[in-house]
């Protein structure tokens, strides 16, 4: 589920207490060059910095001065966070939870891109596909911690929380590359609202027997409505039931279709057709726009962040994995070079009576949850681009956000597969490919002082991810222009 999450949106809530430099150590000393206020922390009075290239962070409190003045050793204390969660009533700590940090990324990552992902990887057979599924998974997991390298990275320099994409891609890339954010980001959440609408709407006609305009419709304003008129403890307790939802319906598809497996069928694999599903399985393992948000959390914890993304993308990987064999397990591999394109799932609701309603019962549900993390995203993204005040006309960017992409799929009702693969393609693998390494290249090496890294490997690493993105994007160019 690619949902967006405002980092702002938590500013109301915490106020950070930045410890600048790098957060590695907290040392007591008798003679600080100088003196930094804290606010919110009553029994400290001063933080001290050290000026030094490898700054480390060093405090005292009043009750204490005297005996420090005494000591003749320094006494260190390790230090992780870059700075403190405090709630603004109480001016306690509120660190985030390790836990639900995992669960926001394994939540995040867990959606409508999965329906795709037997598809585009039939031809290949399942031993192939689940090769490029932990590729793309290596790949995705690399990017994220390239977000969150440059996040804290910025958030020191900014000495806030809360920042954004665009702010990250404003301290590196210049307004270049606020511009090919900016762009990416809006071309991916209507790409992807557009192939939401439009996979729904298919599977509600099929079970309503209505006209696929008018179950498009019914979707568009049911949900659109809920993020417009609900509060945000009701969005919530919809998304949790519908998470519930899916877990129980993904079980019973599991358990069911278990007894009809071809375990033959899973041993196939044709390595030559793998490289076409990279763009909808890199797309399935979205979850970088919430890293901001994860950042904030975990109060700049790089050891945390990185726990975080890997344990909460490992999730997922286990689940399309499992969830590739089930389908491909029943679903004969079609024959080598056949241009004839089967949806699996299709397959699966036209000759199974048991499984099929499982099937779709877990896809409606899975793209619920991501139409709504998309609408919330976009409409906010709007409202922060037309520059409108809290409550100013607050109806346009949800007009915005619900109509065009509904007019799009009526267009065309097969588009699912295209949009996805689109945004998979130019938007995922750009905003979420060449431009983390280019964020992190500039952080890392356009200043003279050293940033803490995440992803080893220096200007080799780095390169790849670029390379990597730019040849997938190259390569569907030119299979695209050769089709016309």
């Amino acid at each position: 589920m690619l949902s967006s999450f405002s980092a702002s949106s938590l500013a109301h809530i915490r106020k950070s207490s930045f410890l600048h430099g790098n957060p590695t150590h907290i040392t007591k000393i008798k003679n600080p060059p100088f003196s930094v206020g804290i606010s919110g922390a009553p029994n400290f009075t001063h933080l001290f910095i050290d000026s030094s290239p490898r700054a480390s962070l060093k405090c005292f409190s009043q009750q204490e001065n005297q005996q420090l003045l005494q000591q003749d050793d320094e006494e260190v204390h390790e230090f992780q966070r870059l700075f403190s969660n405090l709630n603004q009533a109480t001016l306690k700590r509120e660190p985030g939870s390790l836990s639900s940090s995992i669960f926001l990324v394994a939540g995040t990552t867990i959606g409508a891109g999965i329906l795709a992902i037997p598809a585009v990887t039939q031809e290949s057979g399942f031993l192939a596909s689940a090769v490029t599924c932990i590729i793309c998974w290596i790949f995705m997991v690399t990017t994220g911690l390239l977000i969150a390298e440059v996040n804290v990275n910025t958030m020191r320099d900014l000495g806030s929380g809360g920042v954004s994409l665009v702010s990250m891609a404003m301290r590196t890339l210049g307004n270049a590359g606020v511009q090919v954010t900016c762009w990416s980001y809006i071309f991916i959440h209507y790409a992807l609202l557009v192939a939401y609408v439009a996979r729904s709407s298919e599977i509600l006609t099929n079970f309503l027997g209505i006209p696929i305009w008018e179950t498009a419709t019914l979707f568009s304003i049911l949900f659109g409505g809920l993020c417009y008129f609900g509060s945000q403890g009701i969005i919530g307790a919809v998304n949790g039931a519908l998470v519930i939802c899916i877990i129980a319906s993904f079980v019973a598809l599991v358990v069911v279709a278990s007894g009809d497996l071809h375990w033959d069928f899973l041993l196939k694999a044709n390595l030559e057709a793998a490289p076409k599903s990279i763009p909808i399985i890199a797309l399935s393992f979205v979850y970088q726009n919430v890293v901001p948000v994860l950042c904030t959390n975990l109060e700049g914890d790089l050891s945390k962040v990185r726990t975080a993304i890997v344990g909460g993308t490992a999730i997922p990987l286990g689940l399309f994995l499992i969830w590739n064999a089930v389908i491909l397990g029943i679903i004969p591999t079609p024959e080598t070079g056949s241009d004839t394109f089967v949806d699996p799932l299709q397959l699966l609701r036209s000759t199974n009576e048991v499984v099929g309603p499982i099937v779709d019962v877990f896809s409606v549900l899975a793209i619920a949850t991501s139409y709504i993390g998309f609408v919330l995203g976009l409409s906010d993204f709007l409202a922060d681009l037309l520059k409108l005040e809290n409550g100013e006309n607050r109806a346009l960017p949800y007009v915005l956000t619900l109509v065009p992409p509904l007019i799009l799929s009526l267009l065309d009702p097969e588009i699912f597969f295209k949009a996805l693969d689109f945004a998979g393609t130019y938007g995922v693998l750009v905003l979420f490919g060449v431009l983390p390494a280019a964020m992190s290249w500039s952080d890392r090496y356009s200043g003279s002082s050293e940033t803490p890294t995440l992803v080893p490997g220096g200007k080799v690493t780095l390169s790849l991810v670029m390379a990597g993105s730019a040849l997938v994007i190259l390569t569907e160019i030119l299979d695209n222009f050769g089709q016309h």
